[in-house]
């Protein structure tokens, strides 16, 4: 008597979803660190951009960080003071009278003409390149040089060209009718043994 009465909506065999039981239980999946995320990459500071300079330190005259000067003139010369041109870009320069020696380094696309030098004139790590004597020069040095362009005078015929690791190297001579003919200077060698000494002579390139 104490029994409630099941009605209709109480049966399973007229409510088939009462048949139906909790699904399942399922263990959580462990949770895993979180993957560290890749530090963001910076790019490099660019390099402070230095000042240009052009002054006579001691007995050098310095120049350097030059960009697109194409009046950069060196006139109050003597035998005792060198020039040195370092780092200048798309530039030209002029010495008058005589004077030590002359060296560019780590220029580009830069020209140096100049009357006369005592010992040498040198290109270091350069690129495009030119040089122009208009009196006498002993000496001149191309080193780790791409791109150099030399004219000679009549009077810097006997001059001697020392090369390294340099490529692009042409001197132009001048012709009596005010002209010049260029040359290409050798980049290519050949080496063979003779059962003695190595032999090294230039080839040309094809």
């Amino acid at each position: 008597a104490g029994l409630k009465k099941v009605t209709d909506d109480m049966k399973t065999h007229k409510n088939p979803t009462l048949r139906q039981g909790p699904k399942p239980f399922k263990a959580a999946a462990p949770q895993t660190a979180p993957k560290p995320g890749k530090p963001a990459v910076q790019a490099p500071a660019a390099a402070a951009k230095k000042p240009p300079v052009f002054e006579l330190q001691d007995k050098r005259w310095a120049i350097e960080y030059q960009e697109g000067n194409k009046n950069i003139e060196v006139a109050d010369t003597n035998l005792k003071q060198t020039v040195y041109a370092f780092k200048c870009n798309n530039c030209v320069i002029k010495v008058k009278n005589k004077l030590n020696s002359i060296t560019l380094d780590s220029c580009k696309k830069t020209a140096i003409v100049f009357d006369d030098v005592v010992s040498s004139l040198e290109f270091i790590n350069c690129q495009s390149v030119q040089g122009q004597v208009m009196g006498k020069v002993p000496t001149i040095s191309i080193d780790k040089t791409d791109g150099c362009l030399i004219y000679l005078s009549k009077d810097s015929l006997d001059t001697e060209i020392v090369t390294a690791k340099s490529s692009e190297m042409n001197v132009l001579v001048p012709k009596d009718d005010g002209d010049f003919t260029e040359f290409a200077l050798p980049e290519q060698f050949k080496t063979t043994w003779d059962g003695s000494k190595f032999n090294t002579v230039q080839t040309d390139i094809a």
